[in-house]
């Protein structure tokens, strides 16, 4: 058993939209232990919590702490100790807390926990990212689907808000929960993620933000093919929208620009802004470093 747990402890050492390949990691400790914080119980070994959140099909939290961020660490937790229905999501889930230099071993020598691929999007700093060990037949259970890091970008700023939405997003890969997390934290609160996640669109969704990253153009190209497909899977007409970031960004900058871009363009809005019966959404990255954009609903 414990050669299964740590083998699949490695999934979230590697696991990226690139699926990088790494050297499975060695497991040397014999104990674990826990703190409190926010009025929560947080495991302090990182094998432990991911063999916990795998035998109970939980979400698996990583809270990295810094001595840097040692203020926003407390606002993190007055806000948590204040707000019940957050609190009692990340009690539903097995959480992990560790400082941003705490490191694991990986072929018998010691590797940074924030510097593995799976964390990327925390950029080596602290933050938050949820694992998905709950969904074991999803192609991104054992993959980091959120981040959340504490330094702020161009666009995208932390606030622990950022953080209870996180908690309450349908299943999905990182970077569609991301661009979902967006929609939902737009101050004018659009109403299109009101509806049921649909996988069909998702598909969809994802399938048409590649092929725009593959040509790098933003754009509805095929359309005309695609409405039947999905329109038949969703069961109504679907509508979509897409945006592209500025070049050289990171994820969460460019899922909040791209949302920006939408509330620029009143026929966009409309689609976004608006309640739905079903949606998705969808951001890949193109070889030329800008990130493009789907949306996908139903009615």
């Amino acid at each position: 058993m414990v050669a299964r747990y740590v083998s699949l402890c490695v999934l979230l050492l590697v696991a990226t939209q690139s699926r990088a390949e790494e050297t499975a990691p060695v497991e040397t400790r014999t104990e674990s232990s826990t703190v409190e914080a926010a009025g929560l119980t947080w495991h302090t070994d990182y094998y432990t919590a991911y063999r916990e959140a795998d035998e109970h099909d939980q979400m698996l939290v990583v809270y990295l702490t810094s001595p840097s961020t040692t203020a926003t660490q407390e606002s993190v937790e007055t806000y948590l100790q204040s707000n019940a229905p957050a609190r009692e999501k990340l009690g539903e889930m097995t959480l992990l807390r560790a400082d941003v230099d705490t490191t694991i071993d990986v072929d018998g020598k010691p590797r940074r926990l924030a510097d593995f691929a799976a964390l990327s999007e925390l950029r080596g700093g602290a933050g938050f990212a949820i694992v998905d060990l709950a969904n074991e037949d999803a192609p991104y259970y054992g993959h980091a689907v959120t981040a959340l890091p504490f330094a702020g970008g161009k666009y995208y700023h932390w606030s622990p808000r950022g953080l209870a939405t996180a908690l309450d997003l349908p299943a999905g890969t990182l970077t569609q929960r991301s661009l979902v997390w967006a929609v939902r934290m737009h101050p004018e609160a659009p109403q299109s993620t009101g509806g049921r996640f649909h996988n069909a669109l998702a598909s969809g969704a994802n399938e048409q933000a590649a092929y725009q990253a593959r040509v790098r153009q933003q754009g509805h190209q095929n359309f005309g093919r695609r409405f039947q497909r999905l329109s038949g899977a969703a069961g109504s007409s679907v509508t979509e929208v897409c945006a592209e970031s500025w070049p050289g960004q990171t994820l969460m900058d460019s899922v909040v620009d791209c949302v920006d871009a939408w509330r620029h363009s009143s026929g966009h809005w409309r689609g976004v802004s608006r309640p739905h019966r079903a949606y998705a959404y969808d951001i890949q990255r193109g070889g030329n470093g800008i990130w493009y954009a789907t949306g996908l609903f139903a009615d």
